[in-house]
C-alpha cells in the first residue's frame, strides 16, 4: 500500500515536472496558465489529465486537435513514480528519502531539458546548491555526528563537484580548441556535490563518463551530432552514487 501510494504521488508530481521542462526554457511561469496542448493551445481538462492514465486512454493525441504528444510527456511521470518505488527501497520513508526523492525530481527535470536544448537551467541547479547545503547539514544526510561536519562535507562536496568540471572544461577547451562543456554543468556538479558530499560527487565525476561513452559515441557516427549533452550522464552518476556509492567506494578502497 505504501508503494501504491508512493507511485500516484510521483506519478502527480511527473505531470508537474513536465510543465516545468516545457516551460522553464521558454522563460514561462510554472504555476499559470494550467495545462494546455502545445499544438493547438487549448487548456486542457482535468479529466485529460490524470497522469499516466489520460495519456494511454488518448492514445497520445490531444482531444481536441488530435495532434500526437511527445511520448516524454509519459516518460516523465513514470520515471518520476518509479524513482520513488526505487528509493523507497534504499530508504525508510522520512526525511531522507523525501529529500533525496526532491533531488531526484531536479535531476529528472535538468536531464529532459538537457536532452531537449541542451542547456541546463539555472534556475534549478542554483537553488539546489542552497537546498543541499542547508539539508545535508540540518538532516546530516551523510549520517555525520555532527552538523558541522555534514557541512563541511557539502560545502565540500559542492566545490570539489563544481572544481573538477571546471578544470574538464579549461582542459577540454585547451585540446579541442573550442567549448568542451558548458557553464551548466558545472553548477550541476557543485548542485550534486551539495547533496553527495565531496567522496560521492568525485565517483559521480569518473562514473559519468562510462554512462555517456557509448551512447554519445553513436550519436556522433549516426546522427552526426556534435553537441551531446552531458548532464543526462551526471544525474544517472550520481543516482548510482546515491544508492550504490559507499558500497562502490568499499570495494575498491576497503
Amino acid at each position: 500500500m505504501e508503494k501504491l501510494v508512493i507511485f500516484i504521488f510521483g506519478a502527480i508530481i511527473g505531470s508537474f515536472l513536465n510543465v516545468c521542462i516545457y516551460r522553464l526554457p521558454l522563460g514561462k511561469s510554472v504555476v499559470r496558465p494550467r495545462s494546455f496542448c502545445p499544438f493547438c493551445e487549448k487548456p486542457i481538462s482535468w479529466f485529460d489529465n490524470v497522469p499516466l492514465v489520460s495519456f494511454i486512454i488518448l492514445l497520445g493525441k490531444c482531444r481536441a486537435c488530435r495532434r500526437s504528444i511527445s511520448i516524454r510527456y509519459f516518460l516523465v511521470e513514470l520515471v518520476t513514480a518509479l524513482s520513488g518505488i526505487l528509493l523507497l527501497s534504499y530508504f525508510p520513508l522520512g526525511v531522507k528519502f523525501f529529500v533525496y526523492w526532491i533531488f531526484t525530481w531536479s535531476l529528472i527535470v535538468i536531464t529532459f531539458i538537457d536532452i531537449e536544448h541542451q542547456e541546463i537551467p539555472d534556475i534549478i541547479s542554483l537553488p539546489g546548491i542552497v537546498l543541499g547545503l542547508i539539508c545535508m547539514t540540518v538532516f546530516k544526510l551523510d549520517g555525520s555526528l555532527t552538523h558541522v561536519w555534514s557541512l563541511l562535507n557539502s560545502a565540500l562536496g559542492v566545490l570539489v563537484g563544481g572544481g573538477m568540471m571546471f578544470l574538464l572544461g579549461v582542459v577540454g577547451e585547451f585540446i579541442f580548441k573550442k567549448e568542451a562543456l558548458g557553464g551548466g554543468d558545472v553548477k550541476l556538479m557543485a548542485m550534486m556535490g551539495a547533496f553527495l558530499g565531496w567522496k560521492l560527487i568525485i565517483l559521480t565525476f569518473f562514473l559519468a563518463p562510462f554512462m555517456g561513452a557509448g551512447v554519445g559515441l553513436f550519436m556522433k557516427i549516426r546522427f552526426k551530432k556534435e553537441v551531446i549533452p552531458y548532464g543526462p550522464y551526471l544525474s544517472a552518476g550520481a543516482i548510482i552514487s546515491l544508492l550504490y556509492g559507499h558500497e562502490i567506494l568499499r570495494y575498491l578502497f576497503g
